[in-house]
């Protein structure tokens, strides 16, 4: 009897050992910020299972981050699994593009129209986040350009942000790293400094708060440019992988949206991250009331399950591209964009975060993890800030807590930290010297516990009190 291509699979894996699998994947792979030195002895994930993750080694451990922000589900949910199946045997692909559609496009459309800010009125989906950053771009300066403001091309983002690695989100992330070794950023894109409430600093004698004094900065640096050449201004609700989980003070949106308004420049708000429940609310702008005229999602809009991501756009954008004439139309597209077997596993993603109360979980379970690390480390002399919304959270380290000083590069922290948390059984991203959790909305109380004593005892491993 002949075998299954998984059953082929699953003989071929046990037939390899470790060894043998590295030998290839350094031979042929070129991996996401691809260095050899990080695959000498890499993890080899062979399964997942609700919060948890195995390697080909058999070591189980928590996935502390969600796969990479998105697994927001867990792993082995069989109704997402089962939405791709039905979708594979009935459409496995079609076009979307213009002149065409399917019901399962359709239905994610009118769904999402349900969740989001009031302002968002029409969606287009893309693979992942960095098309989504690259889309509302082109369609923030096509927008301009077609209403004769041609010269609105300036796009304002932050420091710290990040928003993809596609040519033009990779302009856009304000983190140098993702540039420099490629050359110059795309011209058209300006960075100012983020709202970082532990390190943001005023000038003496500022009375303005933190959020004033950071949104202030979007203005000045509109002013400088000037309003008739930024199209948009793109930020993060909360800044994630780039920033170390940055939450801005609630002054800062609402300001930052009468700014955006005072010059005609469109907002758009990044919730690759902070969508879809993350944060202890549907999106993350939620927070703040605040109504975005472009927002763009990916990540756990499928629970990592599949690639999607998109944008939605405001009802005055959506009216300019209707009404454009056909040879000036909106010529943007991917071949997989709106894929039905993509859209039927978001559809089944959004119905089991709103039907087993994940949203609201997340805040609860967020508000746990943060009050069980602050109990355990406030006091503790390298522990600078605690900081999150929903289970979306940070810990930054630090050499000298009164100065906030950080860390020497050569010191290691954030590796050596990395190590003990893994000997602990938690895999999560450690930054320079911040530790980076943002578990599954799905995980139980007694993880969450697990994870803020794992973390607690790793600190206290490196750095002793």
């Amino acid at each position: 009897m002949s075998q299954s291509p998984s059953e082929c699979f699953s003989h071929a894996l046990s037939s390899l050992d470790k060894a043998d699998l590295v030998t290839s994947d350094r031979r042929h792979l070129l991996h996401p910020q691809h260095h050899p030195s990080d695959s000498a002895d890499p993890f080899v994930w062979v399964h997942g299972d609700g919060v948890f993750l195995t390697d080909i080694d058999g070591r189980r451990v928590i996935d502390g981050l969600s796969g990479m922000w998105n697994v927001s589900l867990g792993h082995g949910r069989r109704e997402l699994v089962d939405a791709a199946t039905r979708q594979l045997s009935r459409l496995a692909f079609s076009t979307a593009y213009a002149g065409a559609t399917h019901p399962p496009a359709i239905a994610l459309a009118d769904r999402l129209a349900g969740l989001v800010p009031p302002s968002i009125h029409a969606f287009y989906f893309t693979s992942g986040g960095g098309e989504a950053t690259d889309s509302s771009i082109r369609t923030a300066r096509y927008y301009w350009r077609a209403l004769g403001k041609s010269a609105k091309t300036t796009v304002i983002a932050r420091e710290l942000s990040y928003h993809g690695s596609t040519l033009g989100a990779a302009s856009a992330t304000g983190v140098a790293e993702f540039s420099e070794v490629f050359g110059p950023r795309l011209p058209g894109f300006h960075h100012i400094a983020s709202p970082y409430p532990y390190r943001f600093t005023s000038a003496p004698g500022d009375r303005r708060s933190i959020g004033e004094a950071a949104a202030d900065l979007l203005e000045e640096a509109i002013v400088r440019i000037g309003p008739h050449n930024v199209a948009a201004f793109i930020a993060e609700p909360i800044q994630g992988g780039g920033g170390g989980i940055i939450v801005p003070t609630d002054d800062y949106f609402p300001r930052i949206r009468a700014i955006c308004d005072r010059y005609d420049v469109l907002l758009i708000a990044d919730e690759v991250i902070t969508g879809f429940g993350r944060t202890g609310r549907w999106f993350g702008l939620d927070h703040w009331g605040v109504r975005p005229d472009i927002m763009q999602f990916a990540k756990g809009i499928t629970s990592g399950y599949i690639p999607l991501g998109g944008m939605g756009v405001s009802e005055r954008i959506k009216s300019v591209l209707d009404g454009a004439p056909p040879e000036r139309r909106w010529w943007h597209g991917y071949t997989n964009s709106a894929h039905p077997v993509a859209c039927a596993v978001a559809l089944e993603t959004i119905r089991v975060l709103d039907e087993e109360g994940l949203v609201e979980r997340a805040a609860r379970q967020g508000a746990r993890l943060l009050q069980h690390l602050r109990n355990a480390l406030a006091d503790h002399p390298n522990v600078g800030d605690i900081r999150g919304q929903g289970l979306l959270v940070g810990l930054e380290l630090v050499a000298d807590r009164p100065s906030k000083e950080r860390f020497a590069a050569s010191d290691a922290i954030g590796e050596r930290v990395r190590r003990e948390l893994l000997k602990r059984g938690l895999y999560t991203r450690v930054l320079p010297d911040i530790i980076c959790l943002a578990p599954p909305l799905v995980t139980p109380e007694q993880v969450i516990d697990q994870i803020a004593d794992i973390v607690v005892t790793s600190i206290e491993a490196v750095l002793p009190r």
